[in-house]
């Protein structure tokens, strides 16, 4: 079971997520600490670690719009995060697949900060309040991708089974 520690509207954009003004950074080590940056307090408490590993961004829908920036991704994935979204910006969607950030496509989401929720085969559950929904499941050789954390590892994996 995961929190919610931030929820977003519609049409979030890279920008929002990493500002422009801190591409000259990206090493996925260092672009954690501009994640949200303009969100002062949760970039604060992202970066003072008070937010757990595995909690829970919630959005509507256009998640990621705006620009390529694959630091958005990679920003959220540093914090070890999971977006819950009703849908996810093109680009966005396979910069976070190729890093490998947990992400859940949910049209019908309805969760607060502060909700605890589970995510468990198809469902979305919002066990704070006592609801379910339905996820759009990404294609397999998508998913195992993200499973695989990431684009390089997943590579790696697929080069070392075929030498086996």
């Amino acid at each position: 079971m995961s929190k919610v520690v931030l929820k977003l509207g519609a049409d979030i954009s890279t920008d929002i997520i990493y500002p422009g003004r801190f591409m000259a950074t990206v090493l996925p080590t260092e672009t954690p600490q501009y994640c949200f940056a303009d969100m002062t307090e949760f970039n604060r408490k992202l970066k003072a670690g008070e937010i757990p590993p595995g909690s829970v961004i919630v959005a509507d829908k256009n998640f990621g719009c705006g620009s390529s920036r694959e630091q958005a991704a990679s920003c959220i994935k540093g914090h070890d995060l999971k977006v819950v979204a009703k849908d996810f910006a093109r680009i966005f969607m396979q910069n976070a697949i190729n890093l490998g950030l947990d992400m859940v496509i949910c049209p019908g989401i309805v969760a607060d900060e502060g909700d605890e929720i589970r995510v468990e085969g198809c469902r979305v559950h919002n066990i704070t309040k006592g609801m379910a929904f339905d996820i759009v499941p990404l294609p397999k050789a998508r998913q195992a991708i993200i499973d695989a954390g990431g684009l390089i590892p997943y590579t790696r994996k697929l080069l070392i089974e075929k030498k086996a």
